[in-house]
């Protein structure tokens, strides 16, 4: 039986004494999709049936989010119960579920964004989608109905934050309600169909002691971080793409005191903190006309205004970073950023890297002074072979020696102490036996470190 799309364009035709046309290659590709799940015609119809029974009421402003689910999923079980097609009750169940995910929700990546043990979401087209779990990459055993079903999701999420996609702008990050960050892509630039990337948080974000019993960092490390954020040491988080800067950020971020004045500035806000005086602000890309963008640069300056205690900046990517370094290094001691490099040293040459994009004619030695004298302390993040994300290394900016700035490591990844049977390292963060040189300074301040935090283990 051929698609009910396609018998109705037939009868228009036959209505107007036109000859019947062929199926479009796109609508016979849509239907060969259909054919895979024996329930997508009964779903079109419960789903135009719905719309038109609700009408209106899907987009009325004044009804609160639970308000329209207990309509829809009230409206939903009566046109389904007139269904004419023979239905088990899974099939019902399930045939509701997909028509409510798809209005209410996001479509088929709603069980997904559901499920706490899904890390992230990669829709390349409507018809390739995986997911990350434990670190793993699998693939989805789900599809988006054609194209259009994708951008309507797409459209949906990016309309919420007060962002735009279409053909003239084929790309934007944007956030879900729940914090989770999002990143697509739209044909021109995607060449096979547009392109959805999901980077879920969790609902609960994760503690000091969850990275610990994850292995991400030692209770050592835990402890000497803890008391650099209260002995106000400026701290960088470094690591490739998904290699876990954000969470890190969000977990230091939680051992910032609850009496200060803290400013965070974002391109999608995805940190969590629960101290009282915080203050949130979100970058804003250009609207329609190309005017009106508030870059992260704009929002480093505006906060030094705003007599901050500390500024935390979700990443620096671009001319922002010199102010970031002039915030560090002019009074507003104790703050944290993110960066994307390898290694610490890569994250220094990245930084020097953007303050020259600040198109300030600065020599690099001047550079170099300023990321020495602001920068305290390097995180190193990583993501290994075996999908863990682990702190590699723990990394003390010393100073200046001639025109080289000085690191030296506090605590290593132990690579030496190999993998299980199921390829997980097993090694942890240890102390290299390094005392780092802002000890005294951290006395002065209040903040004790213990001797035996940087005890070398010996075998």
């Amino acid at each position: 039986m051929s698609n009910l799309a396609d018998r109705l364009d037939q009868a228009r035709s036959a209505r107007a004494g036109e000859v019947p046309r062929q199926a479009s290659p796109e609508r016979r590709a849509k239907t060969h999709r259909r054919g895979q799940d024996p329930f997508a015609e009964v779903k079109d119809r419960v789903h135009q049936s719905l719309v038109a029974s609700l009408g209106p009421r899907l987009y009325d402003p004044h009804l609160s989010e639970q308000e329209l689910a207990t309509q829809v999923r009230h409206t939903l079980q009566q046109v389904i119960d007139s269904e004419n097609t023979p239905l088990s009750q899974a099939d019902r169940t399930k045939i509701a579920q997909d028509v409510s995910d798809d209005i209410l929700g996001h479509g088929p990546l709603e069980p997904y964004l559901r499920d706490p043990e899904v890390t992230e979401i990669m829709v390349n087209g409507a018809e390739d989608i995986y997911i990350e779990k434990e670190g793993k990459i699998l693939a989805a055993g789900t599809r988006f109905a054609d194209e259009s079903h994708l951008r309507r999701t797409i459209d949906k999420i990016v309309s919420r934050v007060g962002r735009r996609v279409d053909e003239s702008s084929p790309m934007v990050d944007a956030r879900l309600p729940d914090g989770s960050r999002v990143n697509a892509l739209l044909p021109p630039v995607a060449l096979d169909g547009s392109m959805l990337t999901i980077r879920k948080f969790a609902k609960d974000p994760l503690t000091d002691n969850d990275l610990i019993s994850m292995g991400t960092m030692s209770p050592s490390v835990r402890d000497f971080l803890e008391a650099c954020v209260r002995g106000r040491r400026n701290i960088l988080i470094s690591g490739g793409t998904g290699s876990g800067k954000t969470t890190t950020l969000n977990v230091i971020s939680s051992f910032l005191p609850d009496d200060e004045r803290i400013v965070t500035i974002e391109d999608a806000a995805e940190l969590q903190l629960h101290q009282r005086h915080v203050l949130r602000t979100e970058s804003r890309p250009a609207n329609i006309e190309g005017t009106g963008a508030i870059t992260i640069r704009d929002l480093v300056r505006n906060a030094l205004r705003m007599r901050p205690d500390r500024i935390i900046v979700g990443e620096v990517r671009d001319g922002a970073a010199l102010d970031m370094l002039q915030a560090m290094n002019t009074g507003h001691d104790g703050s944290l950023t993110t960066a994307h490099a390898n290694s610490p040293r890569d994250s220094l040459s990245r930084l020097e890297t953007m303050v020259l994009m600040a198109g300030v004619d600065l020599p690099i030695r001047a550079i170099r002074e300023q990321v020495a004298g602001a920068i305290d302390l390097i995180v190193q993040q990583a993501r290994l072979k075996d999908g863990s994300r682990r702190i590699v290394a723990v990394t003390e900016v010393i100073g200046m020696e001639g025109d080289v700035v000085t690191l030296q490591d506090i605590f290593t990844f132990d690579y030496a102490a190999g993998r299980d049977e199921h390829g997980r390292y097993l090694g942890q963060l240890v102390p290299t036996g390094i005392r780092p040189a802002f000890v005294q300074e951290l006395a002065d301040l209040g903040v004790e470190l213990p001797v035996h935090l940087f005890a070398r283990i010996t075998p």
